[in-house]
């Protein structure tokens, strides 16, 4: 199989195309334009996330856009969205620039892989996204359609059309009679990204880093403030490293992460505002709210401080900033992503046991843990007699050895020690 450049196409160059499909504005604008700009056979591929909305109206804007009923594709994905991509992710712990959990970088090469295999099903010469030429998406959607098929052709329409603002996006949906949602204020809604890990909210007053997110822009979570004064116990177990049940409660997995997200609502957890790094160059401020993940990454964190031995949980820090970058730039099918992934894998085979958590105003608190697989010793750690369990008086070789290094040093420099 060559590689070669394929674009940008012309009208005929394509003629059936997979598009990752909300039913939002941008994406019901861009079917219209594929129609218009190339003339060729859409299929939508509509995936429900969890995003917390019904997604039948997809499906009838589609049809209303002239998209044959059996081109229209509905997929739940939330199982396998948290039991393949999130559930990984959370393993190796990962928050990129210190911070963000990755709730829409994890999510396109799902969106991907099932455009692809849509495109293979339906004989399908093309994929298309929603996602700016400003952005991070593009790169996550087109480095995993390159990565599980090379030779397919890919259509950005951001990178393509004149449609060069929000306004002139509203222009072409309205002088082609595509419903537009409006919020409470008369105007076009923020952008927001949504699945069951997280939301995100970009635009409007966000686009000043110095002026504080209204209330109305949070969706996910109420504030910290308003959160109840009493706090809230729960334990989550876990096996092999993934979360399994709350409160002795066995769950499937995207069901455990809904569970997890009403419970961090409901005590104001997981609310984010931050300007961060984008893989294009430039910085962006975005809100992002992801209460289960913020509860689940704390959890998760305490089952491996008595399971994880000192050495592979130093490595596994060292590790996660990489992971969470590649995570970020969209290189989940990466063979380094995969290489970290075995490794982390690996560490996770005794992370079994309890985490009970204290959830209070927007404070997500490790108060007990315990394990089968606890490298935990009660006796070495008493302040009372430990009969013999430790012998302290082995400390000091350990210290002189490790000290030798900077006595020499301080030698060298000339330190008489007085």
């Amino acid at each position: 199989m060559s590689i070669t450049y394929t674009g940008p196409h012309k009208k005929g160059d394509i003629k059936k195309v997979v598009l990752a499909y909300s039913g939002g504005l941008d994406t019901s604008v861009i079917l219209k334009w594929l129609q218009t700009a190339y003339g060729c056979e859409v299929v939508t591929f509509t995936a429900d996330l969890g995003q917390g909305e019904e997604l039948s109206p997809a499906r009838k804007k589609a049809e209303m856009l002239g998209i044959k009923p059996e081109n229209i594709v509905i997929g739940d994905v939330r199982e396998e969205f948290v039991k393949d991509f999130v559930f990984p992710m959370f393993r190796a712990n990962a928050l990129y620039e210190g911070q963000y959990l990755l709730g829409t970088s994890i999510a396109r090469p799902l969106i991907a892989k099932h455009q692809i295999e849509l495109a293979r099903k339906t004989g399908a010469d093309a994929v298309c996204h929603g996602a700016t030429g400003k952005g991070n998406d593009q790169v996550r959607f087109e480095l995993a359609y390159y990565a599980l098929k090379p030779d397919i052709k890919v259509i950005a329409p951001w990178r393509e059309w004149d449609l060069s603002s929000r306004t002139k996006l509203i222009e072409f949906a309205e002088k082609h009679q595509i419903p537009i949602a409006k919020d409470k204020r008369g105007e076009a809604p923020f952008s927001v990204d949504a699945n069951l890990l997280h939301s995100s909210s970009e635009g409007k007053i966000l686009e000043d880093p110095w002026e504080e997110a209204d209330e109305s822009v949070y969706q996910r979570t109420i504030s910290p403030e308003a959160a109840p004064d009493k706090a809230t116990y729960i334990t989550v177990d876990f096996e092999k490293g993934d979360a399994t049940a709350i409160d002795g409660v066995k769950m499937s997995p995207a069901t455990l992460l809904t569970k997890l997200n009403e419970l961090g609502k409901a005590n104001g957890i997981g609310r984010l505002d931050l300007v961060e790094n984008r893989f294009v160059g430039m910085k962006s401020r975005g809100i992002y709210e992801t209460p289960g993940g913020t509860i689940l990454h704390a959890a998760h964190r305490g089952i491996e401080s008595i399971t994880l031995d000192r050495g592979a949980g130093h490595l596994k820090d060292e590790l996660m900033p990489k992971y969470a970058e590649l995570v970020y730039f969209g290189f989940w099918f990466s063979p380094e992503r995969e290489m970290l992934q075995a490794l982390i894998d690996k560490s996770q085979e005794n992370v079994t046991g309890t985490v009970r958590l204290k959830l209070y105003k927007g404070n997500t608190t490790v108060v007990g843990r315990k394990s089968p697989h606890s490298l935990y010793s009660m006796q070495h750690v008493t302040f009372e007699d430990d009969q013999g369990a430790y012998n302290q008086r082995d400390a000091e070789g350990f210290i002189k050895l490790n000290a030798l290094r900077l006595r020499l040093r301080a030698i060298g420099q000339g330190e008489s020690g007085n």
